[in-house]
């Protein structure tokens, strides 16, 4: 297991949140808390090289767009932002994600018309809408994964059930 993350030391800026704090907020702020202190057990996790794995082999004529903070999958044109998951069942997460996505883009000028989550283990696509109350919800998302990342404290636990397949569950529930 990685060294203790020191709690009192956020390892990324804290003002600079990407789509990983906002999917880890969205799934787990205590999660959130421990990525932005460098505890990164993801390095070790199957479901994350999966995830990896099929990000890798689908969209392959795709470029990634990289903005510092967050990296996204793919922009087409007409500023329509994609983001593909490993998942079989879409998560609130997700679209979260994307819209952050769509913020941080909005932030730099760009018009953004909305996103499109894929996921190609199912076949399934997911639009993202961007509008006026997407545009409030990823603010406030953003303001409370910084409120998270900036805490003395960890959260609270998620109940065991909840933490099935976390990467982070041998920090919250080993012994």
């Amino acid at each position: 297991m990685s060294p203790d993350p020191d709690p009192d030391l956020p390892a990324d800026d804290e003002t600079a949140v990407g789509g990983v704090h906002i999917k880890y907020l969205i799934h787990c702020p205590r999660q959130l808390w421990l990525y932005a202190r460098g505890y990164r057990p993801e390095q070790r996790s199957d479901l994350v090289a999966f995830g990896e794995v099929v990000d890798d082999t689908t969209f392959t004529r795709r470029r990634d767009v990289d903005l510092g903070e967050a990296k996204i999958d793919w922009v087409t044109t007409g500023a329509v932002v994609h983001e593909t998951k490993s998942s079989r069942a879409p998560a609130p997460g997700h679209s979260a994600q994307v819209r952050h996505y769509c913020l941080l883009l909005e932030r730099r000028g760009v018009n953004v018309r909305g996103g499109v989550v894929h996921y190609p283990l199912i076949r399934r696509t997911t639009d993202v809408v961007w509008d006026d109350q997407a545009r409030a919800e990823a603010e406030e998302t953003e303001a409370k994964a910084q409120a998270v990342i900036a805490a003395s404290t960890a959260p609270e636990r998620l109940l065991r059930g909840k933490c099935r397949g976390c990467s982070y569950l041998d920090y919250c529930w080993g012994d």
